[in-house]
């Protein structure tokens, strides 16, 4: 038995820009094979030749909000916005798509490392620019009434984006430190190792107010009845917690991480690529076969309808008014919220 925390200051989803051609190529440059010093016209990156810095050749535009690089036959993949605690920018999604897909094409990479600059993974969606925003500014908080085709399109693009770890024909082992909330989790869970720093904390404080869970991992890594203790309470867990309830895979202190994680990796780069595609797709095909697809879809189409309720209107406002970390602190306080907005609003 454990206790549940609750967050004071942390990030909900909203929907941010990505490029559907970017995720399109993305999905095209992952199913195909690069030759040695070959140039992918598709992903429009020098996929599998080159330096192991990760650095654009030609006209390509640098990564923005993630890093790149190759080294000891593991693709490192590092969010890269440790101002904001990772959190998750108008570019972010699109280009772990790109990194995905660029890794599953490179015959050097045996496996992914997904990780977080600065000692946090991901703290969520950026709500200084998507919450504290006037309702209507920017994507995700549309002017009532609102258009649930508009949300979806929007929105799809990004549970597609952290999806392609999932598709990533390579494993990716996620490194969890620090804060991993709200859409940040939505990262984590899609990869298929994970470790976790025992004071690190895990979960989705928007299933309160203003989020659904897009990618829907929940039910599928910890059983309807802590699926739903977790959802329904926005509660936080612990890396140690975490770790007990099957969340995640590892749970270790903090300075053991690189230590744990080196250990796995090392194992998997030893296995042949082929092998390890094999035994990927079979677990991924029996999850795909309980539904996990068609639950995403309707989680993005909930998470779209959360923002746009009376109470996810309200807490948009409130966070225009008093700040997004306020807003956050008031909703996950555990106490009625709802009312004090409503007091304090007449």
């Amino acid at each position: 038995m454990f206790t549940f925390t609750f967050a004071l200051s942390s990030f909900t989803p909203d929907v941010v820009h990505s490029r559907s051609s970017m995720l399109s190529a993305a999905a095209r440059a992952a199913s195909r094979r690069q030759t040695s010093g070959a140039w992918c016209a598709t992903c429009r990156w020098a996929c599998s030749a080159g330096s192991d810095s990760g650095a654009p050749r030609g006209d390509e535009q640098p990564f923005s909000s993630i890093l790149y690089r190759v080294d000891q036959q593991v693709a490192h993949v590092t969010l890269n916005r440790p101002e904001r605690l990772n959190a998750i920018d108008e570019r972010m999604p699109a280009e772990i798509a790109s990194a995905a897909a660029r890794a599953a094409a490179d015959p050097r990479v045996r496996a992914v490392l997904l990780s977080g600059a600065g000692g946090n993974f991901c703290a969520g969606y950026d709500l200084k620019v998507y919450a504290e925003a006037e309702r209507g500014t920017v994507p995700g908080s549309q002017r009532m009434p609102w258009d649930p085709y508009v949300d979806y399109a929007l929105m799809s693009r990004c549970t597609d984006a952290f999806m392609s770890l999932w598709r990533c024909p390579k494993p990716v082992v996620c490194k969890i430190e620090g804060a991993a909330i709200g859409g940040g989790s939505d990262i984590a869970l899609c990869c298929d190792v994970t470790v976790m720093a025992d004071d690190a904390r895990i979960g989705y404080p928007p299933a309160r107010v203003w989020g659904c869970p897009t990618t829907a991992m929940w039910l599928y890594r910890v059983g309807l009845e802590q699926a739903k203790r977790l959802l329904l309470t926005g509660a936080l867990l612990s890396g140690t917690q975490a770790a007990a309830v099957g969340l995640v895979g590892e749970s270790v202190p903090r300075a053991d991480v690189d230590g744990a994680v080196g250990r796995i990796l090392e194992r998997i780069v030893t296995v042949p690529t082929n092998q390890l595609w094999f035994q990927k797709q079979v677990i991924n095909h029996a999850v795909e076969q309980m539904g996990l697809l068609s639950t995403q879809r309707m989680a993005t189409i909930f998470d779209g309808m959360s923002r746009h309720t009376p109470e996810g209107v309200a807490f948009q406002e409130r966070a225009h008014k008093v700040g997004f970390k306020q807003a956050v602190r008031e909703r996950d306080s555990g106490s009625d919220f709802m009312e004090k907005w409503g007091r304090e609003s007449t």
